[in-house]
């Protein structure tokens, strides 16, 4: 059971202990700590109004019902988007004229585990600075609530499934003509979350055959929610024995998205960036890009056949819009199948994505595999060491940037050591108790060799 506390927002397990879990009092706290902070935005402001919106998660509405009444007695107005998607509460928060936004999800955590993501009135993800004051409100817990004349108001919004969808579709690049001329026939993975309710709708309005698969919206998660090859089996067999041109898989809140290619085989998560930016670079004659550390070198290959530039960001989403904002970018995103596409909003949008992916496999009018042939070919490998009190990461990865100092090393975010042929990446999770580990290479075997060497080379040093 852990409850970790992050600039990014508060995540945790069901049940347990208050502050070692997260029960419905850190709920609360944390609410009421995001709540006072955008009071303090605007002293000025008469009415504050924040959007709420989840995913399907089995805690998922008593979560959502503890927050929005939190807010309610700090004299917030709520406007409830009910089961939605994190893309879905992005857009809504500019459109509602809202002065932040609160999604309750854990993304591709387990089902056991839910997070408040926080907002503001841009529909982009806090900085670090609000984040570490928020932090700091929920530990003071000087709140002050309403009286009873000055409680906020509840309304519920159920348009923003058809005003997310009607936002894509009028996407410039979105060729939706092209796309529905194309006849694609398509499996999707919505992992029993709202993904199984929002992309077999767009689908249906880009005239898309969907087969549906775990789209029922019951929060029971079938298989591992975090899209990875090993997670992925059943859209793979499903692809194959219904003839489909591809699969989409996403995650609980909608922000990442895996594609399957027509012979099972995995586009890879860190593809689908790939493709959407050579899509969208090649459309516009050129443009920059940014990705994360962790990301493939396969984005900077492309951006630079297009004539663009690439920039990496250290990790994580408002780290990588920061950057994208610091070099215009046209496109960006991360690796992990998160696509950010600034024509519609900063944020990883996987609507957005099925929609460019889409176009662009209609004007290639090639297969899905043949397109991913088409890239520069690396293979990456995702490990993670569990974590333990007594194991100090600033060691690690200290022992490590100085083992290999004479490496091109980047130590903005953890430590990553770019070899000529490879590269690995070690940095400490902000979402889960973990040392991530990522490598990529010309092979998934030299991948997953310098994978384990690293894990050997770290155990040497915890021991």
């Amino acid at each position: 059971m852990t409850l970790i506390k992050s600039i990014s927002g508060i995540r945790g397990t069901i049940g347990g202990k208050t502050a070692d879990n997260l029960t419905p009092i850190d709920a609360v706290k944390f609410a009421s700590a995001y709540g006072a902070f955008i009071k303090s935005r605007n002293p000025n402001k008469e009415k504050i109004t924040v959007v709420v919106g989840r995913d399907a998660r089995i805690s998922g509405k008593m979560i959502s019902s503890l927050v929005a009444n939190t807010l309610i007695g700090l004299g917030i107005d709520v406007v409830d988007l009910g089961l939605s998607t994190t893309p879905t509460v992005e857009v809504a928060v500019p459109l509602e004229n809202a002065d932040g936004g609160i999604i309750l999800t854990a993304s591709h955590n387990p089902k056991q585990w839910n997070a408040l993501k926080l907002l503001n009135e841009k529909g982009e993800f806090l900085n670090g600075a609000e984040g570490e004051l928020i932090l700091a409100l929920a530990e003071s817990e000087d709140f002050s609530f309403a009286e009873v004349d000055d409680l906020g108001t509840y309304s519920k919004n159920k348009t923003y499934l058809h005003k997310h969808i009607q936002e894509v579709l009028n996407l410039e690049l979105v060729d939706v003509e092209a796309i529905k001329q194309a006849n694609f026939k398509v499996v999707v993975d919505g992992v029993n979350s709202t993904g199984g309710i929002f992309i077999p709708a767009l689908l249906k309005e880009l005239n898309v055959e969907c087969i549906e698969l775990y789209c029922t919206p019951n929060g029971q998660f079938p298989h591992n929610p975090e899209p990875l090859k090993e997670h992925l089996t059943d859209i793979s067999e499903l692809v194959v024995k219904e003839e489909a041109d591809f699969g989409i898989v996403v995650d609980p809140d909608v922000d990442r998205l895996a594609i399957v290619s027509e012979d099972g085989s995995m586009f890879g998560e860190e593809y689908t960036l790939v493709a959407c930016a050579d899509y969208v670079l090649g459309r516009l004659k050129g443009g920059n890009t940014v990705s994360n550390l962790s990301s493939s070198r396969a984005l900077r290959d492309v951006t630079e056949k297009h004539g663009g530039t690439y920039t990496a960001s250290a990790v994580g989403e408002v780290n990588v819009v920061i950057k994208m904002k610091e070099t215009n970018t046209v496109i960006g995103g991360e690796g992990n199948g998160g696509i950010i596409y600034p024509a519609s909003h900063y944020g990883r949008d996987s609507l957005v994505g099925v929609a460019l992916f889409l176009s662009h496999l209609a004007h290639q009018k090639i297969s899905c595999k043949t397109l991913r042939d088409s890239y520069p070919s690396y293979f990456m490998s995702k490990n993670k060491i569990q974590l333990t009190p007594e194991i100090d990461v600033d060691n690690i990865l200290e022992t490590m940037a100085s083992t290999y100092k004479n490496e091109d090393v980047n130590t903005i975010d953890g430590v990553k050591i770019d070899f000529a042929e490879e590269w690995i990446h070690l940095r400490k999770s902000n979402t889960e108790p973990i040392i991530r580990i990522y490598t990529e290479a010309k092979s998934q075997d030299a991948a997953d060799a310098l994978a384990i060497r690293f894990i050997n080379e770290i155990k040497e040093i915890i021991a």
